[in-house]
């Protein structure tokens, strides 16, 4: 194991961003058990921040300081040294697992958070754990490495192709509604290209533009929606497990 650490994420410089992405999931978890234990009204749980004016300070302002402090950290000369490095690292990553947590606040410019709305604050978590996952497995952005299929250095025009290609997979995946498909496409094209290759989302700009109302298209993907999946069936149970179930309208 140890030998395993050293060649996979050691050497090639990957341990700030594992830091970062532990320090991101462990930051996470504990907000989403702090802020339901206030929810249950636990008597000896601390309770929410408050200004002595009586303002509720969310914890996406203490995320965003720390992500600052983190970023400029890790862009100095300090940044690039070890412990320096995982330390800001990790800071980042608990300042961007608070950020993210209250994402859908911050969209919509009010409190959300245990509305259906804010489910997209744990969509956006999920996106950055598995973004963070994949760079330290190793994915390279839209596919693209330093060596072809032979070996040999691949050339700037390779780079431009693979870039087009991947990235436009992507953007007809997010134009589809696929948002998981198409922004972890960026990372693993076969992602993208199952997005940009399945029926758009009702609603979503393809829909708009490419299912005329009445459709076949646009009753199909429709009745779809309404259906739902296995796959989001298991993902709504997940969500509630560990983020909490949303209140009813």
């Amino acid at each position: 194991m140890a030998g395993w650490y050293a060649r996979e994420i050691l050497d090639p410089g990957k341990q700030p961003l594992l830091v970062m992405l532990v320090a991101f999931i462990v930051t996470f978890l504990f907000i989403r058990f702090s802020v339901r234990m206030i929810r249950a009204e636990v008597s000896w749980w601390p309770k929410n921040v408050e200004s002595s004016g009586g303002l509720h300070i969310h914890h996406v302002v203490f995320g965003t300081v720390f992500a600052i402090i983190a970023g400029i950290g890790l862009a100095s000369e300090t940044g690039g040294h070890r412990p320096w490095a995982e330390i800001f690292a990790g800071l980042f990553g608990v300042g961007i697992a608070l950020v993210l947590d209250e994402f859908a606040l911050i969209l919509r410019l009010e409190d959300v958070y245990w509305s259906e709305a804010g489910r997209l604050s744990v969509d956006a978590v999920v996106l950055g754990a598995a973004a963070m996952g994949l760079l330290v497995l190793g994915a390279a952005p839209f596919g693209v490495t330093d060596a072809s299929s032979d070996g040999q250095p691949v050339s700037d025009w390779e780079y431009v192709v693979v870039v087009l290609i991947n990235g436009g997979f992507s953007l007809v995946a997010l134009s589809k509604g696929k948002v998981f498909t198409g922004l972890l496409g960026l990372l693993v094209p076969v992602f993208a290209v199952v997005g940009a290759l399945r029926l758009a989302r009702p609603g979503s700009p393809w829909a708009h533009r490419r299912y005329p109302e009445g459709s076949t298209k646009a009753r199909r993907a429709q009745r779809r929606e309404e259906r739902g999946g296995w796959v989001r069936r298991l993902r709504v149970r997940a969500y509630d497990a560990i983020a909490g179930k949303p209140s009813r309208p």
